[in-house]
C-alpha cells in the first residue's frame, strides 16, 4: 500500500524563506530608520549651526582693535584674514617677494617689486615728487601699514598723519583723539607729523573693527573721509543728509566698506583734511574739474614747471563706471566671494585678485571655463596696457617740448598754456596707471580716459608749435569735447599714497 506524500517537506522551505524575508525587511527597516534619524539629526545640527554662526568666546567692544581677539569668535574668517600675507602676482598686479638687506631705517627683509625699475618712464612722469623715488607693486592688506611706514617716500617728503587714514586701523585712534567724537579725532590727527600720528594709530593694518559693528557684526563705514565723501556725492545727486550707515543697503555696503580706502583723495588746506573730491561726481573729468575749481596742486613738475596732480588708487571711482557696478555686483562679490563651510555661508576674508580664485569669484555668474575667463580678463588688460603706454609716451613728449620752450623763454604764453594741458594729460594717464585693475573694473571708461590723455598731450604739443587751440574750462561732461583747464594755484608738495 502506497503512503501519502509528506507535505511537511514542502512547507518547511517555504516557511524558512518567509521568515528570512521578514528578518531582512525588519533589518532594512531598522537601518532605514537609523539612516533617516541620522539625516534628521544632521539637518537639525546644521540648522543649529546656521542659527549660531559663531560661539561667543570673548566679549567684543567698540574698542577691541586686535583681529586676533575677534578671531576667537570667528576663527574661520580670521584664518582667511591672515592669508593676506601671501604674495602672488597676476599679469598686471600683485607681487612676489623681493629679498632685501634690512637696515636701521627699514627692517623689512622682503619687499614688493619696484614699479620704477619695471617702467623707468614713471620717474620722468613724476619728476620732483616722492613717487619718483619709491613706488612698488601692491601687496596684501597684511602689509598696508608697514609698506607705508618704511617706503622711501617717507624720507623724500614729510608726510602728515592724514596718510594713516587708509593704512592703519584708525577707528579707535580717531575716537580716542576726539574724546569719543570720530570726526573731531580725524581733524586732530590729520595735520600731525606722521611719526606722532603713528604712535596714536598703533600697529594694526585694516582690522575687523573698521568694517564690522562688534555688537551685531553688521557692515559699517568708519573712515571719516568716506563718510563725508559719500554724503557730498549724494548731495550732488539731490540726496540730502545721506548717512551711509543708515541709508545704504547691505549689498551697497559690500562695496562701500572697500571704497573707504580704494579711492582718489587729497589733503585739503593747511589742516591737511583728507578729502574725497566727489562734489561733481566720480568720473575723472568731474574730479579734475573739482581740482580746477579748488586750485589744488600736488607738486610742481621738476622738468616742465607745470602745477600737476598725482592720482591715487581710484578703484571705487573706476568700478562705479563699469558693467559690474551697473549689474549690482559688489566689490566683495569678486574679491571676498561667499563660500560654504559646513552649514555656514561666509565671505572669504582672504582678500585678493579674483584671478587667483576664479571658481568662486567668477564662475558663480559666468558659466564658462576658467581658462576662457582668464583669457578675457587678460585681453582687456593687454589692450588697456597698450593704450597706457601710448598715453605715457605722448605725455613725456609734451614734457620734453615744454622743457625746450622754457629754456628758450620761460615767460612765453605758450609755456603756461602747454603746462595746463600737461596737468590734464598727466592726471588722466595717472588715473588709469594708479587704478589697480589695469582697466578691468571699467574697460571702456579706462580706454576713454587714456584716449583723452593722449588728446591733451597732442593739444599741448600743438600749442608749442604755435597752433591755435581752444582755451576754455574743462567741465566734467561726457569727455567728447575736452578743452583746456584753467590754471591752478601751486601748492606745497605733499606725498599722498
Amino acid at each position: 500500500m502506497t503512503e501519502p506524500p509528506d507535505s511537511s517537506s514542502d512547507v518547511r522551505p517555504a516557511a524558512r524563506r518567509t521568515a528570512r524575508w521578514i528578518v531582512i525587511a525588519a533589518v532594512s527597516s531598522a537601518l532605514a530608520a537609523l539612516a533617516l534619524g541620522a539625516l534628521l539629526t544632521n539637518i537639525f545640527e546644521r540648522k543649529q549651526e546656521a542659527r549660531n554662526p559663531f560661539y561667543r568666546v570673548v566679549e567684543l567692544t567698540d574698542s577691541t582693535i586686535d583681529p586676533a581677539i575677534w578671531g576667537k569668535n570667528f576663527p574661520q574668517q580670521y584664518d582667511d584674514y591672515r592669508k593676506t600675507v601671501d604674495m602672488v602676482h597676476t599679469r598686471y598686479g600683485g607681487s612676489e617677494g623681493t629679498p632685501r638687506n634690512p637696515t636701521a631705517i627699514d627692517p623689512r627683509r622682503v619687499v614688493a617689486q619696484s614699479r620704477l625699475e619695471e617702467d623707468p618712464r614713471l620717474m620722468r612722469m613724476w619728476a620732483g615728487y616722492a613717487f619718483a623715488r619709491d613706488f612698488r607693486e601692491e601687496r596684501g592688506h597684511a602689509y598696508m601699514l608697514d609698506d607705508q611706514v618704511f617706503t622711501g617716500r617717507q624720507q623724500a617728503a614729510p608726510q602728515p598723519g592724514a596718510c594713516l587714514h587708509c593704512h592703519a586701523s584708525m577707528y579707535v585712534a580717531y575716537k580716542r583723539a576726539g574724546a569719543g567724537d570720530l570726526i573731531a579725532g580725524f581733524e586732530r590727527i590729520n595735520p600731525m607729523p606722521y611719526a606722532e600720528a603713528k604712535v596714536l594709530a598703533g600697529n594694526h593694518p585694516v582690522a575687523c573693527i573698521d568694517c564690522h559693528d562688534p555688537a551685531t557684526m553688521e557692515l559699517r563705514v568708519t573712515r571719516p573721509g568716506f563718510l563725508e565723501g559719500i554724503r557730498t556725492l549724494k548731495a550732488s545727486q539731490g540726496v540730502r543728509a545721506y548717512d551711509v550707515n543708515r541709508d545704504a543697503s547691505r549689498q551697497e555696503m559690500r562695496t562701500y566698506v572697500c571704497g573707504q580706502c580704494h579711492v582718489e583723495y587729497y589733503f585739503k588746506g593747511k589742516e591737511k583734511r583728507l578729502t574725497y573730491p566727489w562734489d561733481r561726481g566720480l568720473k575723472v573729468d568731474s574730479i579734475l574739474s573739482h581740482y580746477e575749481a579748488s586750485g589744488h596742486t600736488d607738486w610742481i613738475h621738476e622738468r616742465s614747471g607745470a602745477p600737476v596732480l598725482k592720482a591715487q588708487h581710484p578703484e571705487f571711482e573706476m568700478y562705479s563706471q563699469g558693467v559690474h557696478a551697473r549689474s549690482g555686483v559688489a566689490c566683495a562679490d569678486c574679491h571676498m566671494p561667499y563660500e560654504r563651510r559646513g552649514a555656514l555661508k561666509i565671505s572669504d576674508h582672504h582678500v585678493r585678485s579674483p584671478l587667483l580664485n576664479i571658481n568662486q569669484a567668477c564662475q558663480t555668474c559666468h558659466k564658462i571655463s576658467e581658462a576662457e575667463l582668464r583669457d578675457r580678463v587678460y585681453l582687456i588688460q593687454d589692450r588697456t596696457f597698450e593704450m597706457r603706454n601710448i598715453a605715457i609716451d605722448a605725455l613725456l613728449d609734451l614734457v620734453t617740448g615744454i622743457q625746450r620752450a622754457r629754456a628758450a623763454d620761460s615767460t612765453a604764453p605758450v609755456v603756461a598754456k602747454a603746462q595746463r594741458y600737461q596737468r590734464a594729460a598727466q592726471f588722466f594717464a595717472d588715473f588709469v596707471e594708479a587704478e589697480n585693475s589695469m582697466g578691468f573694473h571699467a574697460d571702456q571708461e579706462a580706454v576713454r580716459i587714456l584716449g583723452n590723455s593722449i588728446n591733451f598731450s597732442r593739444l599741448g604739443q600743438a600749442v608749442l608749435r604755435g597752433e591755435r587751440v581752444p582755451d576754455a574750462p574743462l567741465e566734467g561732461a561726457s569727455g567728447s569735447a575736452h578743452q583746456l583747464p584753467r590754471a591752478a594755484r601751486p601748492a606745497e608738495p605733499i606725498d599722498r599714497r
